[in-house]
């Protein structure tokens, strides 16, 4: 799966072929195409792989603590394994063009909206879908522009900004945090 994530990192999705991916892989082409069948379950399988292996390196569980330690774990990650996230976006910028990988992409953002939730509900938080969506989206967009412009440290603040908002967003009820309405 890696090899996968580094070909598509460095050449995009269109450059991941049996004949490259074997290449980066070290292996016989053949062998590829007979266990996945198809470049599309590849990508399928490799993004459902990388996404787990996101979730895991970027601790997003240390999200609810509206604490530091989460952006550092971001940050530590996309640092330290960058090919694995460009893959992800790689893949759903791809899906806008080509339909076939809409359903991937679907649930590339379903495990980590779903994550995001199970963290929140860790904490007490019964947040909605809106709630969680949102605060991936924010967190997602903060990685996008840390991949492409880098500036760690600005990126560390705004997702730091991300806890403190999603403080104000929600409010002790009877023992239990729900998010506050309008």
């Amino acid at each position: 799966m890696m090899a996968v994530v580094r070909l598509v990192a460095r050449k995009g999705l269109r450059g991941a072929t049996y004949r490259a991916v074997a290449a980066e892989a070290g292996v016989n082409h053949n062998l590829i195409n007979h266990h996945f069948g198809s470049i599309d379950a590849l990508l399928d399988a490799t993004t459902q792989w990388a996404v787990e292996r996101s979730i895991a390196n970027t601790q997003l569980g240390l999200f609810v603590e509206q604490d530091e330690r989460f952006a550092d774990a971001l940050i530590a990650s996309v640092s330290t394994e960058p090919e694995l996230h460009l893959f992800q976006f790689e893949m759903i910028l791809e899906a806008r063009r080509r339909p076939e990988l809409r359903d991937a992409s679907s649930r590339l953002y379903g495990n980590y909206v779903s994550s995001v939730k199970q963290a929140l509900e860790t904490r007490g938080v019964e947040a909605d879908d809106a709630l969680c969506s949102a605060v991936f989206a924010a967190l997602d967009g903060l990685m996008l522009q840390f991949l492409t412009v880098g500036n760690p440290s600005r990126i560390r603040s705004a997702v730091i900004q991300v806890g403190k908002l999603l403080s104000l967003a929600v409010e002790p009820h009877n023992g239990m945090a729900t998010p506050r309405t309008a």
